[in-house]
């Protein structure tokens, strides 16, 4: 009887493991399909922080298509002027530092996603200090098997006083 007992009692054991086990490794497999978007935001941020325009423009999807709306107010059309500007840019910057914060990823369908974030830069460009803060949008798209920007847009958390804006959208100061 001792024995049936004590074989009752490993068996359960036993299953009991296997059962944990499962539903461990199953949680521990759970795919983030937000991941590669991820990923791809970390390498453009990188490129950003190394000063390196090729790393910048690697995230970029090389279209005609592209659009991206800067942070001074303008429009940038088409991977190749994209490409242009930033390099002319990038090609004066130097001791850049980029804090993102308020992160978020929204995945919309398995082909593209969007990401939106606070950002605060400071640079030198041609030796003088510069700093700027903002928000940013990126729409990312699935090309091939790697997440491309489609779009960006930036805003300037202040943005200059001669830039119009409805008085029923203005802010009183230390507005978010």
């Amino acid at each position: 009887m001792l024995k049936r007992s004590l074989f009752i009692i490993i068996a359960i054991s036993c299953l009991a493991s296997m059962s944990f086990a499962q539903k461990h490794s199953a949680a521990a497999a759970k795919i983030d399909p937000g991941k590669g978007v991820h990923d791809a935001f970390d390498r453009f941020v990188e490129g950003i922080k190394q000063v390196d325009a090729d790393k910048v423009m690697a995230s970029y999807a090389k279209s005609n298509d592209l659009l991206v709306f800067n942070n001074n107010g303008t429009a940038t059309k088409g991977w190749d002027n994209v490409d242009t500007n930033t390099k002319q840019v990038y090609a004066k910057l130097s001791n850049v530092t980029i804090d993102i914060t308020g992160l978020t990823i929204r995945m919309l369908g398995t082909s593209a996603a969007y990401v939106t974030c606070k950002w605060k830069q400071s640079q030198e460009n041609a030796g003088k200090l510069e700093t700027a803060s903002g928000r940013m949008t990126l729409v990312y798209e699935l090309v091939g098997k790697e997440w491309k920007i489609v779009h960006r847009h930036t805003s300037p958390d202040n943005p200059d006083a001669t830039r119009p804006v409805f008085p029923s959208e203005r802010l009183p100061s230390g507005g978010n």
